[in-house]
């Protein structure tokens, strides 16, 4: 259904139709969002949102650009305030056409002369000649293409002070020319002119009334008085100025932002304005590239285990969160996967889930982390991982080179792996260790050119002897090792539940390295990818602090 037809709907309906003025596709939102059944794009809004009079000093052409705006803003009518019709009979045909054609529900037209004047404005307010509106109205009405489209006279008799009677005999004028409703305007401090209107209309086409200066009438004493439609044409715009002025005065006061946070929306707020989830699904629905998309999957859920110098920072923040120089691990990581143009980020939460603030990325929540283990947490986010799935622990932090690198690989299954762990052995006993069919280059300057080699096993038991290099945290799936990791991972659970899975007591505690472990002895090859440089993890407060100062130099 057309908004026009939208907008006839309503009138048809019992009950008041409110509409509510705004001037840009923002405020065209909150008004949807608020409930109101339209949106009345306001002359005197949109002209203050320029910073000029509303006295027709803009054009025609601005006020519709600013009206088309918030009608693609919001699946709801918009009713047009376009003052006197921009000039005579000819400017109406032109008007009526164009906004028709931008698919706006009604357009008000007021019998003023032009250029006409804000009608609260003391002083100048001209009425045109009866004929001359009535022609307006009649080109109005032989311009448009729908017959849903509607033209609504807006009546200043009132306004003028020229009296119930002038505005009656214009009102039944207006109606006879073919008028779709009748805006009877007053700025009376009272309604009791519109009530007064109100009982002597005869009601052969609705009323809509704008209560600006009687705000004491209420919906039910419209309703009583027959009036169709009441527009409150301006008070968004109005507590946006009181709001945005308190701010800003508050700030240039305080030297500091902190203090006005509890009185403004958080970003957040104005990316769902803006659409921008809507966008995100989009582009993964249709933006294409030359590269295959790839999803990212960061489980962060765990408590702080095995950190015993770390432990101090995390009783209230997860590892992830951490400040490293003014940003935390994980808004540092997204930035860093942002340059290698992955976007689609689902970051997995448990503990302290409420302390993740990172924008941009999916939130999934493991409300089991405390008994489930990082392989349950990458499975928290499987409906994400319906691609190539990018996998990466929550404690370690890489340059996007190393990206650049795992993303040129082409195998089903590959994890990043590093030869140099004996000074990383160190510092922390408990490495994920990885034993490859085919020796691994030694060395300080080695050249790979992007070799893989094939993983025997992995694990954190082994004899030092066999021992070949860390696994870093960082895991790549083709779309064909995704389809085998979910495959597979639910074949697991259903065969091994709460018996011993590798080095872990169950399927639900089990580590990523788990049940790599448990697909090598299926048969399937999984991939390493060996690097020496570009990352580091932060397991201890030596790590931290090493992590911040190089931050630091950046």
């Amino acid at each position: 259904m057309n908004k026009a037809k939208m907008l006839r709907e309503l009138f048809k309906k019992d009950g008041v139709i409110k509409i509510i003025g705004a001037h840009d596709g923002i405020t065209a939102k909150l008004v949807e969002l608020n409930g109101f059944d339209g949106v009345w794009a306001s002359g005197f809004e949109i002209s203050a949102s320029h910073g000029v009079p509303d006295a027709n000093i803009l054009t025609m052409t601005q006020y519709l650009e600013a009206t088309s705006i918030m009608n693609d803003a919001v699946s709801i009518p918009v009713v047009a305030d376009c003052d006197t019709g921009y000039g005579n009979s000819n400017n109406v045909i032109h008007m009526v056409k164009r906004y028709e054609a931008a698919g706006i529900a009604a357009v008000t037209i007021e019998d003023k002369r032009f250029p006409k004047v804000n009608s609260y404005i003391p002083g100048r307010q001209e009425l045109a000649p009866i004929a001359e509106f009535v022609g307006k109205i009649l080109a109005a009405k032989n311009a448009q293409q729908t017959k849903d489209f509607m033209a609504i006279a807006r009546i200043e008799a009132l306004i003028a002070g020229w009296g119930q009677e002038e505005a009656l005999r214009r009102a039944h004028a207006y109606v006879e020319a073919g008028a779709d409703a009748i805006l009877i305007h007053s700025k009376s401090s009272t309604p009791d002119e519109i009530m007064r209107f109100a009982k002597a209309w005869n009601f052969s086409v609705p009323l809509v009334i704008i209560p600006t200066t009687y705000p004491m009438i209420t919906l039910e004493e419209i309703n009583k008085l027959g009036i169709k439609m009441v527009i409150y044409a301006n008070h968004g715009l109005r507590a946006s100025i009181k709001a945005i002025n308190e701010v800003l005065s508050e700030i240039k006061r305080e030297e500091r932002l902190d203090t006005v946070d509890s009185r403004i929306v958080p970003m957040s707020t104005v990316f769902e304005l803006q659409g921008m989830t809507k966008m995100k699904e989009d582009e993964n629905i249709y933006l294409r590239s030359g590269e295959e998309p790839i999803k990212v999957i960061i489980p962060a859920a765990g408590a702080p285990h095995n950190q015993e110098s770390l432990e101090p920072l995390l009783q209230d923040t997860p590892l992830a969160m951490l400040d490293v120089h003014g940003k935390s691990l994980l808004q540092r990581n997204v930035e860093t996967l942002n340059k290698s143009k992955l976007y689609d980020i689902s970051v997995i939460t448990g503990y302290k889930k409420d302390a993740f603030t990172v924008e941009g990325v999916n939130y999934v929540h493991n409300s089991k982390y405390s008994s489930e283990h990082i392989l349950r947490s990458i499975m928290c986010a499987e409906d994400k991982m319906d691609g190539k799935t990018l996998i990466i622990y929550s404690d370690i932090l890489f340059e996007n080179s190393l990206i650049e690198r795992l993303r040129s690989v082409e195998s089903d299954l590959v994890i990043v792996v590093d030869n140099s762990f004996s000074k990383s052995l160190e510092r922390n006993k408990k490495l994920d260790l990885v034993v490859t069919r085919e020796a691994l280059p030694e060395g300080g300057r080695i050249l790979t050119y992007g070799r893989l080699y094939t993983v025997a096993k992995i694990g954190s038991t082994f004899l030092e002897e066999h021992r070949g290099a860390e696994f870093i945290g960082i895991t790549m799936l083709s779309k064909r090792g995704v389809e085998i990791f979910k495959k597979e991972y639910h074949k697991a659970l259903a065969e091994y539940g709460n018996n011993p899975f590798f080095e872990a007591g169950n399927v639900f505690q089990a580590s990523l390295t788990d049940f790599l472990n448990y697909l090598i002895e299926l048969g399937y090859d999984v991939k390493a990818l060996q690097v020496n440089s570009g990352w580091m993890e932060i397991h201890t407060f030596d790590n931290y602090r090493y992590a911040c100062s190089t931050a630091k130099s950046l």
